[in-house]
């Protein structure tokens, strides 16, 4: 998931040098809800492996 975010803040990023205001505008909204949902996924991770007992 965070492999799909940092594509599409490259396009993002491309999109704006290259002036076409809306995909880049689009492409960062996407970016930034993927890395979230990233981040809530990894310290969900954390926690629930932190709780369970090793074997």
């Amino acid at each position: 998931m965070l492999r799909w975010a940092i594509i599409f803040l490259v396009i993002a990023i491309i999109a704006a040098f290259f002036g076409f205001g809306g995909i880049a505008g689009t492409a960062t909204e996407i970016a930034k809800i993927l890395f979230f949902v990233f981040l809530v996924l990894f310290v969900l991770a954390l926690i629930f492996g932190k709780l369970r007992p090793p074997k």
